[in-house]
């Protein structure tokens, strides 16, 4: 569905069925367009609704910029366009808002993401990538697969500034807290939120000695979350909201469960565990991962021992994201179904346990 803004009285009616953003990110809008030459009207933009997002609603904005209201027979990148971001309800919860803008400003700076075009109340406008998204079989492709490892590491030695410390323990425990002060007597029973407080505190003893190596991880890899230029076959990692130090083996984790899901179905809060990656192709990822720039392979000890505190460290996981769900059930209205996507990664979590106490 495409919305495209103008002034007359038949097109404001139909528009107003139509994608709509904020009147202050729309000034904004036409104050960037204004400053670029080859947009003969700022105010000619088409807005298209960009799917897979589960914390903004966030959209495609392009310019019209033939005088007769069409697109100019250019390819496709040279198209002059944006990306709208518009913060959904309940973040604050999360993560802080000006945290995650600093760290989008931070990651531009080391040229690894988008530029920050402008910022309005609830949300901002940044440089659209000229690249595709990755699609959730991509993450299965074994080449794709090895530019993910090798980008993942990239990412984790970046020189951030802020504080080194983990944060996976603090954000779980201030989670639960919220999911408790969200969820009735009976939804906490569901979920057996009463007994998670015990759950994480011997999770964090356990792992405590056990940390691969702390490194800034992005904690939310999915597919959705990178994109790939096709001419380059260069990846770019996006959206930091949850970005943070942490151990890497987490972060490896996270990216490998992430594979069970398809957010673009029919029912995107469904899970497929049956799409995890076998051991062959966590093993091919991590020796990816830890090859040097020169192609060296990594010690097979080295590949054994992240294996292993990568297998843990899905417990975490689990846990970070089902009470995510549980607490967006409560906060957000987006089309996503949060608490069966609770429930899912909750009893993941006690089979992993289980199999992990018998093996």
């Amino acid at each position: 569905m495409v919305a495209i803004e103008n002034h007359s009285q038949g097109q404001r009616a139909a528009e107003a069925a139509q994608p709509r953003i904020p009147k202050e990110a729309r000034r904004l809008l036409h104050e960037i367009a204004a400053s670029w030459a080859d947009v003969t009207d700022c105010r000619a933009l088409q807005v298209i609704p960009l799917k897979g997002a589960m914390t903004n609603e966030v959209y495609q904005v392009r310019w019209l910029n033939g005088a007769d209201g069409e697109a100019k027979p250019a390819r496709e990148r040279d198209v002059r366009k944006v990306l709208v971001r518009i913060y959904g309800d309940g973040v604050e919860l999360f993560f802080d808002r000006e945290d995650e803008v600093r760290t989008f400003e931070c990651m531009s700076r080391h040229g690894q993401g988008p530029r920050l075009l402008g910022r309005f109340p609830n949300g901002r406008v940044e440089e659209f990538i000229h690249a595709r998204t990755l699609s959730a079989p991509d993450l299965r492709d074994p080449e794709i697969s090895a530019l993910v490892a090798s980008k993942l590491r990239e990412f984790h030695n970046l020189d951030m500034p802020g504080p080194k410390s983990v944060l996976i323990w603090d954000r779980l425990k201030n989670w639960l807290k919220t999911a408790r002060n969200l969820c009735s007597s009976d939804e906490s029973k569901e979920f057996r939120l009463g007994s998670l407080e015990n759950e994480i505190a011997a999770l964090e003893k356990e792992f405590s000695g056990d940390y691969y190596g702390i490194g800034f991880c992005h904690n939310d890899l999915q597919y959705g979350n990178i994109m790939i230029d096709e001419e380059t076959n260069m990846l770019t990692i996006i959206d930091y909201e949850y970005a943070s130090f942490n151990p890497v083996a987490y972060d490896i984790a996270n990216h490998f469960c992430e594979m069970a899901a398809d957010y673009h179905s029919e029912k995107p809060h469904i899970l497929d565990y049956s799409k995890y990656p076998d051991t062959g192709e966590q093993k091919r990822f991590v020796k990816t991962y830890l090859s040097n720039s020169v192609g060296d392979e990594p010690d097979a000890e080295e590949v054994e021992n992240l294996l292993q505190s990568i297998e843990k460290y899905t417990l975490a996981s689990h846990l970070v994201w089902g009470l995510w769900g549980i607490i967006s059930d409560h906060v957000n209205d987006i089309d996503f179904d949060y608490k069966e996507y609770a429930r899912q990664r909750f009893e993941q979590y006690w089979q992993k346990k289980q199999a992990l106490l018998t093996s």
